[in-house]
């Protein structure tokens, strides 16, 4: 009889410690959890305080994204507004002075790069085409310029999302992966 009463308690024991061990790691996967919401608000926070209005010039088409002198400012008026995408023969120029702002929305001046760009139900972006969009900065866009010349340039995205994921994947920020311990 003691032999049943010392396996039970031993099961008991066993089952007990079980469950504190899934709860041990119910509590540290929380955590993880937490951690990559808070670390990815961080980044989309700073996404949205760094936001630049583009309003420029293509100045090259590349598969993923477009090159622009942004800094056109007449481009902001009535009715222009109303479409991301204008073409080129419409009269616009770069403000020579122009300094760019910190403020979110601030109009952005000088070349950038700008990728996620809506899709155009009129038309395809064409060079010297112009753009007016918010974009959200996504780090750092390098690409060749003449034969083997590179040029790095600060990089958006149309899509805050998009932005969000790019910085977060350059500042290390990872999913939490959980494999299936019980059932």
């Amino acid at each position: 009889m003691n032999l049943k009463l010392a396996r039970l308690a031993c099961a008991a024991l066993i089952l007990s410690a079980l469950g504190v061990r899934a709860q041990t790691n119910d509590i540290a996967a929380a955590d993880k959890v937490r951690a990559f919401v808070e670390a990815t608000e961080k980044v989309r926070s700073q996404c949205l305080e760094g936001r630049r209005t583009i309003c420029g010039r293509i100045e090259k088409i590349l598969p993923d994204g477009l090159i622009v002198e942004s800094g056109y400012t007449n481009l902001l008026r009535m009715p222009l507004e109303r479409s991301w995408l204008l073409p080129g023969t419409i009269e616009a120029r770069r403000e020579l002075n122009l300094v760019e702002g910190k403020n979110a929305g601030d109009v952005c001046v000088g070349l950038v790069f700008l990728s996620d760009t809506p899709k155009s139900r009129l038309a395809k972006p064409k060079l010297y085409d112009f753009v007016v969009i918010v974009g959200y900065p996504a780090g750092k866009h390098t690409h060749t310029t003449v034969g083997t010349v590179t040029h790095t340039v600060r990089r958006f995205s149309a899509n805050l999302q998009t932005a969000v994921e790019v910085v977060g994947e350059a500042e290390g920020i990872k999913a939490p992966v959980f494999t299936a311990g019980r059932k």
